[in-house]
């Protein structure tokens, strides 16, 4: 093979890292949750008109992150207007609907569910002219509100890239601004919506530190595409250039036929590697593993812990900070 078929082989190249897509291998299976707490959480957040991603896309660390106090909760509605190829949520027109009263469901269900770290997340809302961004800090300041001392992290579509939108939000209290760059800049047009870019994404995060130097950003990667090692060291530089304090890497998985297919599935040993490469790049933290997902219970207590330290300076990263999370 020629050194440049090599540099541009698949991610998971090689007999220890490569796994033909045909059955799940054993590093993905999981249990669903089960119990009476899971019940018990699950219900009061129906009872609320409430949605959480974790639930909907069946995470597999749900028990662990309910149980610790973390949750991630979907706001503005359940129809996105857009359709990428890798997401379940429904496409439509919501046609501007906005449930005024979620702001304290919110808030009253972060209260009942003990919750120190929350992740505010919803689908995209091209509908309205912020993006739904004064949503999101109306939710963030009656929660902060009705829980003291809870850490918020906004996880937003782009908001079409609007400054106007990411000061509403910057304003609002949160304490970690999050947006995925979702895959490498070959497959962005394949995998996202068509409204979606590479280089929005990346502006979107770059005008964040922009205005708010000291705000923790954070973005996610998923792997198993079909994009190549060199690809994703290139994203990884390139969220690193827009001042990505923190990044996650996960494995893609098929939500329907209807969605993209899964090309590879990647090792734990390929994630480890992939994991030191970002941290030498310079982000604060890096979880990386086949179950690891944009919010994730690992990357969240790490943000707590550093939050608490130099709440409002921003953080630098660690040697020590150096946990696989698999």
């Amino acid at each position: 093979m020629s050194e440049t078929r090599k540099k541009n082989s698949p991610l998971t190249q090689g007999k220890a890292a490569r796994v033909q897509p045909t059955r799940k291998p054993s590093w993905l299976k999981m249990q669903l949750p089960t119990g009476e707490s899971y019940t018990r959480i699950s219900g009061m957040l129906r009872e609320r008109s409430l949605h959480t991603v974790c639930e909907e896309a069946k995470c597999p660390n749900l028990g662990e992150c309910w149980g610790g106090g973390t949750a991630t909760m979907m706001v503005l509605g359940e129809v996105c207007t857009r359709g990428c190829r890798f997401c379940a949520v429904k496409t439509g027109d919501p046609a501007g609907f906005l449930d005024t009263e979620e702001p304290e469901k919110v808030a009253e269900a972060c209260a009942l569910m003990g919750l120190r770290y929350l992740v505010l997340t919803s689908v995209d809302r091209d509908d309205l002219e912020d993006g739904g961004a004064g949503h999101f800090a109306a939710c963030v300041k009656a929660t902060k509100e009705k829980v003291p001392g809870i850490l918020i992290e906004c996880l937003t579509p782009d908001f079409q890239g609007r400054d106007a939108s990411i000061r509403s939000l910057l304003d609002s209290g949160l304490d970690v601004f999050a947006h995925n760059l979702e895959t490498v800049r070959r497959l962005s047009p394949k995998v996202r919506d068509k409204r979606a870019s590479y280089d929005l994404s990346l502006q979107f995060l770059k005008r964040i530190k922009e205005f708010r130097p000291e705000m923790v950003t954070k973005s996610s990667l998923m792997l198993g595409l079909g994009e190549t090692e060199r690809e994703v060291d290139e994203a990884m530089a390139d969220l690193r250039q827009a001042g990505v304090d923190v990044l996650t890497l996960g494995q893609y998985l098929r939500p329907s036929l209807l969605h993209l297919p899964v090309r590879d599935y990647v090792s734990p040993a390929r994630f480890q590697a992939l994991r030191n490469r970002a941290l030498s790049m310079g982000f604060a933290y890096v979880a990386a593993g086949p179950l690891v997902r944009s919010s994730y219970r690992a990357a969240e207590l790490f943000l707590e812990s550093r939050l608490a330290k130099s709440k409002g300076k921003g953080f630098e990263p660690t040697k020590s900070d150096s946990t696989l999370n698999v």
